[in-house]
């Protein structure tokens, strides 16, 4: 219910409007014309409709929203499975256990006297055996095949065509270098050669890419490390010449070289090696044979010259009375010199391989001068002093055995090897090896009576006198086209490798089984009694 107020005449409310207001209208009840008091008046009800909310109601949207759905998964486990077993022993059978006076003791003591000797006896020849002297245990695996580790070569070499004419490992046992040259008929003066060395422990190894590639005029017939310095290397040159590298500087490698002088040699050098000089054991002289006759030893001095200080000469006239030759002609009197191999037990002690097929033991303690006429700065004396009896054709390769001081070995072009003791002219032993040229023979430093040769067939043999003294005990194909194998050299470090070199300018390095590189027992004492049964 509503109230509102009467409607009367409306008029400007003043200060008595205001008294009035203040009284609820009694200050005016009784003027005339007056309105009475505000009453009450119930009126009918009136609605106003919200505009608003129709607005409202017509713009409503519903919306919703939902969280990415949860991603769920069940999973479970489940133990091992376990079980439970029990393991029973048979019953254990009661041991009858005889008590002492239950044995025989007459009898067991009767049957001890008997064989007291006859045990003493066999226990005394067991005590004075030598049956096992110098065996040693290994329980190190052994190596059952000779295999190939490496196949080395220098392309640039191989593309002329050239040779390996040697191989040699320097003083650790990790770098072996290799001369490029050719040993066929021809004239290599003028050639350009190589000296190549690889190190074989070097991490990324590359049998194309040598460590160091030196470049020489001329080609190469020999080579030789330094006995202490693992990165100097001398070597013989067609030319005549000897020259010593330093290949750990490639870009300058070349040391001392002897020069086109009246000493140098006029022919081929087939050989150097390393001494040491006789007042100064920490220094090395350079030793070096050609096919002119001559042996000479040669001193770095100042400006990078090789000098000459001792020389010997090879001469008809004066080789020992037992050497059965051919008169020479008129003004050929020197004899060529093609290999050389120096005793391990006398110093001054050495043997030559010639042309003419026969061995020469020499001194270097010579004071003969020689018959010559050969130019040379200092006075050279003749070395010879004993004759072996000859191959059938040059020798190519001599080498002293390092076990014992009388033996050595030569193998020649007749296809040969000939064990030789010092003591007699005639050969202890003679292999045929090859039908065709022998290129090269060496001791194994480590086997008293193993050797490995080279041969013209493509073949590295190796010879175990102990097993077999005809027959190689191993043959290893180095070239599948059978080219020849000129050089080999055992690695006195790493005593397990060989390197051979060949016709098709490739050094391949062998890992040899364990058997030929494990001495046996009175392998020595073999040897020793080979070397006196034939001297006597």
């Amino acid at each position: 219910m509503a109230t509102r107020a009467q409607p009367g005449p409306f008029r400007r409310a003043g200060s008595a409007g205001a008294e009035a207001l203040a009284t609820g209208g009694a200050a005016s009840a009784g003027g005339p014309g007056r309105p009475g008091p505000l009453q009450d008046e119930t009126l009918g009800v009136a609605s106003v409709p919200s505009q608003w909310r129709g607005v409202q109601g017509i713009r409503r949207e519903t919306k919703s929203c939902q969280t990415a759905s949860i991603a769920t998964a069940e999973a479970s486990v489940q133990t091992r499975k376990h079980a439970d077993a029990e393991v029973q022993t048979e019953v254990p059978a009661p041991v009858s256990v005889r008590t002492v006076a239950q044995h025989d003791s007459p009898r067991l003591a009767a049957f001890l006297r008997r064989v007291e000797a006859m045990v003493i006896r066999e226990l005394n020849k067991n005590w004075q055996s030598h049956a096992f002297d110098g065996f040693e245990v290994n329980w190190t695996d052994q190596q059952p095949t000779v295999t190939c580790l490496h196949t080395l070569g220098y392309p640039p070499a191989q593309g002329q065509g050239l040779h390996v004419t040697s191989v040699s490992w320097n003083t650790t046992g990790s770098v072996v270098a290799c001369a490029y040259g050719r040993l066929d008929d021809g004239d290599w003066s003028t050639l350009k050669s190589f000296v190549c060395a690889w190190n074989l422990d070097r991490r990324g190894l590359n049998p194309q890419q040598p460590s160091a590639a030196v470049e020489v005029p001329s080609a190469v017939m020999c080579l030789a490390f330094h006995p202490t310095q693992p990165s100097h290397v001398a070597g013989g040159l067609y030319s005549g010449e000897v020259l010593v590298w330093d290949v750990s500087h490639p870009e300058d490698p070349l040391l001392w070289r002897t020069g086109l002088t009246d000493d140098t040699h006029t022919d081929p050098v087939y050989q150097v090696v390393w001494l040491p000089e006789p007042r100064h054991s920490h220094r090395f002289q350079v030793l070096s044979v050609a096919t002119d006759g001559k042996v000479l030893l040669w001193q770095g001095g100042g400006a990078g010259q090789l000098q000459l200080t001792e020389g010997f000469a090879l001469v008809v006239q004066q080789l020992p009375r037992n050497t059965k030759l051919k008169k020479p002609p008129r003004g050929e009197t020197e004899v060529g010199a093609t290999a050389v191999a120096f005793s391990g037990f006398d110093p001054s002690l050495f043997v030559l391989g010639t042309e003419g097929g026969f061995p020469l033991k020499c001194s270097l303690a010579a004071e003969e001068a020689a018959l010559t006429r050969m130019p040379s700065s200092v006075p050279l004396r003749a070395p010879a002093r004993f004759t072996f009896s000859p191959h059938g054709g040059p020798i190519y390769s001599v080498s002293c055995s390092p076990f014992h001081r009388n033996l050595f070995l030569s193998a020649g072009t007749d296809g040969h090897i000939h064990l030789y003791s010092m003591l007699q002219a005639q050969p202890l032993a003679s292999l045929q090896l090859s039908h065709k040229y022998l290129f090269a023979v060496r001791w194994s430093p480590v086997r008293p009576l193993v050797f490995a040769a080279a041969s013209g067939e493509g073949d590295v043999q190796l010879f175990d006198l102990q097993k077999s003294s005809q027959k190689p005990t191993v043959s290893i194909k180095q070239t599948q086209d059978d080219s020849p194998v000129y050089c080999l050299e055992f690695n006195r470090q790493q005593t397990q490798l060989l390197a051979a070199g060949d016709a098709k300018g490739t050094v391949k390095v062998w890992q040899l089984s364990t058997e030929f590189t494990e001495q046996g027992p009175r392998e020595t004492e073999d040897l020793e009694q080979l070397a006196a049964e034939v001297a006597t």
